[in-house]
């Protein structure tokens, strides 16, 4: 019983941490960074705590996740149900999530190694923008699966 309270509330943070971290980088630090209004040193820095934020919340997440659908679905469940559904799409948005999250952090990281920032910020944007896009989703797919309401 403990081990799955603290299963859920390290996935809860974990899961509000990145999406969180995402969305603020797309929607406030990247584009300061196109328009050339913030230090190359201070992005590299946000940059660096953005990938360390998703690579850690990506193994808590797996693993607080694996343990909740180990415990609580079937694969019959999984894979014949609403929720099972809602499960299934949550694991491929993180992937997904993870994957922008990198790509757009190694544009910046590359850009930013050749003393360039406007231009590797530019680059970044769409890795940026999509994530902030699954993001939302994923707080949305989440909220789904809280609501007492959704159906089984």
């Amino acid at each position: 019983m403990i081990v799955d309270a603290i299963s859920y509330v390290l996935h809860m943070v974990f899961g509000t941490l990145l999406t969180g971290s995402v969305l603020y980088v797309a929607l406030a630090v990247n584009p300061t960074a196109v328009a050339g209004d913030i230090q190359p040193d201070a992005l590299k820095q946000v940059t660096g705590r953005l990938t360390t934020v998703s690579r850690s919340s990506a193994v808590v997440l797996f693993l607080t996740g694996g343990h909740q659908a180990g415990n609580f679905y079937s694969i019959e469940m999984l894979t014949g149900t609403f929720r099972g559904h809602l499960v299934l799409a949550m694991l491929v948005l993180w992937l997904v999530l993870t994957a922008l999250v990198e790509i757009g952090s190694a544009r910046l990281r590359e850009g930013l190694d050749a003393d360039k920032l406007r231009e590797p910020a530019r680059e970044a944007r769409p890795f940026f923008r999509a994530g902030a896009v699954v993001a939302v989703l994923l707080l949305v797919d989440a909220g789904l699966l809280a609501s007492p309401v959704a159906p089984y």
